[in-house]
């Protein structure tokens, strides 16, 4: 299976129009389109009933103590965890694209509606459910794309890894409000084929993405 895209080169950098934030040279960041990348795959399995996708960042501090402090640095040996960015499962398996902005077109304070996506689809959370929890003006559940925002002194780029999974079930057993490890763990046993893209991107002047 083959997954390529109009909006994204696979080992470069992504433009800042797909992502949650930018680099802004008076306060660190500042919102950006948020819009969700073009996505198209072919070269598809036979027996397959539906797809997922997921993107995750692999690259985000395990610890939040220097995360956006004034005068301190994530560390690059900082053991790191992931954060998923777009969890979509059944994906129908005629589908074979999804257009620029088909999922977000905009930064959605407290986050999007669970419904939204191709005809059919189910959005799962993403991590800006956990991370602006304790935020008053942005807490709330966040479905669907929401784009890169690392940390501003984090000394590494962040890496986001968008897979495409080719399934052989029509409904990915998944219920309620569920994300990322939720879907990986359902579709154990059921992946006919997987495709990725890999990008980067970092709002940190001093790392070049």
């Amino acid at each position: 299976m083959k997954l390529t895209s109009q909006s994204l080169t696979d080992s470069a950098p992504i433009a800042r129009r797909f992502a949650f934030c930018q680099a802004d040279p008076t306060s660190h960041v500042s919102l950006a389109n948020n819009i969700s990348p073009h996505l198209a795959w072919d070269e598809i399995p036979q027996g397959t009933r539906s797809f997922a996708l997921i993107c995750h960042d692999p690259d985000v501090p395990s610890r939040a103590d220097d995360v956006n402090q004034e005068g301190r640095q994530v560390p690059a040996d900082l053991p790191r965890i992931d954060f998923f960015h777009w969890v979509l499962v059944d994906i129908h398996a005629d589908c074979r694209e999804l257009a620029e902005g088909a999922d977000s077109s905009e930064v959605t304070p407290r986050g999007k509606s669970p419904r939204g996506g191709p005809a059919g689809s189910r959005r799962g959370l993403n991590n800006y459910t956990d991370w602006f929890s304790s935020d008053a003006e942005m807490e709330g559940q966040y479905f669907g794309y929401d784009g890169p925002c690392p940390p501003w002194n984090d000394s590494i780029p962040h890496h986001y890894i968008f897979t495409l999974y080719a399934l052989d079930i029509e409904r990915t057993p998944v219920e309620g409000n569920f994300g990322g490890p939720e879907v990986r763990e359902a579709i154990v046993g059921h992946i006919l084929a997987e495709a990725k893209l890999t990008c980067t991107y970092s709002v940190n002047p001093e790392v070049p993405a």
